[in-house]
């Protein structure tokens, strides 16, 4: 069972805070959401596993601690999820990045596939599939849904804000995986935007509305 992760951490609060202030310009809006990114991938990233090495330092020979196994692969959510991933590289400038985007028919409601590009070795790495909100769940779960369909095992989630619909949707979808949450707000409005939340992330990321 996968488990779900709340963030804690003051300087995550703080600047998730900041985010939510429409008064917050997109430049600030910006750089502020790849720094909340970052710190979330380091709690994100906890659970990864080490082995030891032996190295030479400038003084002798030693033992050293590197990541072992899988290598990482960020999957963002287009567009929006897009804003997170320099915040992650910051942390694991190795990792590759894949790109999911999904668009909502307007009739069925339901996610519709438009672009899905990934690296060769997707299979072989532990995947965090970003987005900045999760809102109803629908395009998370459908993002996920495909990395499992070209055979992925390991893949995390990582959002700033979500609604407790997203999340018993996700669990519900997705229980084998990892959710990491900067902030749960209240609810979905009528129109499903997160109350309070911040607005449309990917309209105030890239200045568009």
């Amino acid at each position: 069972m996968g488990k779900v992760v709340i963030m804690d951490h003051p300087l995550i609060q703080h600047k998730i805070g900041y985010i939510r202030r429409k008064d917050t310009g997109t430049k600030d809006f910006r750089q502020t959401i790849s720094e909340i990114a970052m710190l979330i991938c380091y709690e994100a990233t906890r659970d990864l596993q080490l082995q030891d090495v032996e190295i030479e330092t400038p003084i002798c020979k030693a033992k050293v601690k590197e990541l072992k196994g899988r290598k990482l692969c960020v999957v963002p959510i287009l567009r929006a999820g897009l804003g997170m991933v320099d915040g992650m590289l910051t942390l694991i400038p190795a990792a590759k990045v894949g790109h999911i985007g999904l668009y909502r028919d307007p009739e069925t409601l339901a996610p519709v596939e438009y672009y899905c590009k990934m690296p060769a070795d997707i299979t072989e790495r532990e995947i965090f599939v970003v987005d900045p909100m999760l809102a109803t769940g629908g395009s998370s779960s459908a993002a996920i849904t495909m990395l499992k369909k070209r055979g992925c095992k390991h893949i995390h989630f990582m959002c700033i804000i979500a609604a407790p619909e997203g999340i018993k949707k996700l669990q519900a979808d997705h229980p084998d995986i990892d959710i990491f949450i900067g902030a749960v707000d209240e609810k979905l409005n009528e129109h499903g935007y997160i109350v309070p939340g911040l607005g449309d992330a990917g309209d105030r990321i890239f200045g568009t509305k």
